[in-house]
């Protein structure tokens, strides 16, 4: 009966995403490389967010320039990707190498980064600056370590799966990813509640790299394959210039990555603008708008359950993906026009499908990078991940800066007396989402047409409610 049990997909969620060659222990102990990733991620965007501003007295926008350091390593990605791809070890290996430099890099930088945050609030005994040099070290070696990271592992997940089951793999990773960040901001919150000290501070950060380093070291052991036979190998590498030409001839590669950039950006620009908009706007109280990132995650986990379905009924990823895009402008068309119509519940169901549509589209555009008929897996997963991160990252920062500057236009009255109000700001953000939206379906449009209406997935080919993608 346990048995029985273990091999049923539907009581086991991620069995289905096992195989023969990359059986289920194996696989979940791979993906804890993400769940260290998730860890990081928490930390900088999360947890240290609220602690430079409010213990630390660091003025916002030192922080937003230290939190948006790791994304200057974003673009980068597929060049990672692709040197994992021609890397030849004498010990054999292509993505171990990767995956290890960028642990050290992430250990590193979370080893030194809580020193350089006391000296940067100027309780430590050094000048100022030093704290703003170290700080800005320490945020791009954790940037730096957990993009090479992701790239590589994602890689050599993709590489040791068959290629029926891929799909579902680099799905579950980012499952994992996400379970990472959700224990690790729960954990940081414990740590850190009652009075703050600098030690608990310390102590926090430096466990959260011993973490990382422990989870990584467990991940790699004995996970890929050693081939000394590529040191003999001559002749097959390629320049990442060229190796990128060939990957972005076709054009509906380069059609999928401006669809996933503009998708990426129209659903991330409002990720620190929705709860401000609705305390500020609406007036609701802190408890109510924290409840809108459940919502949020709610909606995206029943657009995970319905595409599964969906997909599994053989049909096209790029149409799940405009659906997605679809849904996303009606999220935030309720979203706009709960602040005329004064409903927070217009506004709760507008946050609610931004999560919907978000998990659609997400879901779609990961099967179809996965389609692309690519060998060299490290630099087509690298394009992709640079792609979203990269717009992602850009769009919070853009959104952010537009919405104060056109929040302070509004207020000095210099759009008149029409526009004069606290939501304007927000309205113009929420309108450029939408615009984005439509230029990501203007880019999916052609894919679709492309598509064989009639082809249909096996049942290997499904999406389970458990592989969310990032």
């Amino acid at each position: 009966m346990k048995f029985a049990l273990w091999k049923n997909s539907r009581f086991l969620p991620f069995a289905d995403a096992a195989s023969h060659e990359l059986p289920l222990p194996r696989l979940l102990r791979l993906s804890l490389f993400q769940v260290s990733v998730g860890i990081s991620l928490a930390l900088l965007n999360g947890t240290l967010n609220r602690v430079m501003i409010v213990e630390l007295a660091v003025p916002a926008w030192l922080v937003s320039a230290m939190i948006a350091l790791p994304i200057l390593f974003a673009p980068f990605r597929a060049l990672m990707g692709h040197h994992s791809d021609q890397h030849r070890s004498v010990l054999g290996w292509r993505r171990v190498p990767y995956i290890w430099f960028g642990t050290l890099l992430q250990y590193g930088g979370l080893a030194i980064m809580p020193f350089a945050l006391l000296v940067l609030s100027g309780g430590g005994r050094g000048p100022v600056v030093v704290g703003q040099i170290g700080a800005a070290i320490a945020f791009l070696l954790v940037g730096a370590g957990l993009h090479s990271t992701q790239t590589a592992g994602l890689a050599l997940a993709t590489d040791l799966a068959p290629t029926e089951t891929r799909p579902r793999v680099v799905a579950l990773m980012y499952v994992m990813l996400l379970l990472g960040m959700a224990a690790a901001s729960l954990a940081f919150g414990a740590l850190l509640s009652g009075v703050f000290s600098p030690l608990r501070l310390v102590q926090t950060i430096q466990g959260a790299a011993v973490a990382t380093f422990m989870l990584n070291v467990i991940a790699l052991w004995k996970q890929e394959p050693r081939d000394t036979t590529r040191m003999s190998q001559t002749g097959d590498e390629k320049r990442f210039g060229v190796a990128w030409r060939d990957f972005t001839a076709p054009s509906k590669t380069r059609r999928l990555l401006v669809a996933v950039g503009f998708g990426s950006a129209a659903f991330s620009m409002q990720d620190v603008l929705l709860e401000p908009y609705g305390g500020q706007v609406l007036g609701m109280q802190v408890g109510a708008t924290s409840l809108l990132t459940a919502l949020s995650a709610a909606g995206a986990l029943l657009a995970f359950g319905l595409s599964a379905r969906v997909l599994g009924r053989g049909a096209d990823p790029m149409r799940v993906a405009a659906l997605g895009a679809l849904i996303g402008v009606f999220a935030f068309a309720a979203v706009v026009f709960a602040e005329p119509l004064a409903s927070a519940l217009l506004f709760r169901i507008g946050a609610a499908l931004i999560g919907f549509g978000g998990g659609f589209f997400s879901v779609g555009t990961l099967l179809a990078a996965m389609a692309l008929e690519k060998s060299d897996n490290g630099l087509a997963l690298g394009a992709w991940g640079a792609v979203q991160a990269s717009a992602a990252g850009a769009a919070i920062a853009v959104g952010g800066a537009v919405c104060n500057l056109i929040g302070q236009l509004a207020a000095a009255g210099s759009l008149g007396p029409a526009l004069a109000s606290a939501a304007t700001g927000y309205m113009f953000v929420y309108h450029v989402e939408i615009a984005l939206l439509f230029a990501a379906l203007i880019a999916i449009g052609p894919l679709t047409r492309r598509s064989s209406a009639g082809k249909q997935l096996s049942p290997t080919n499904r999406i389970g409610l458990a592989e969310l993608p990032g």
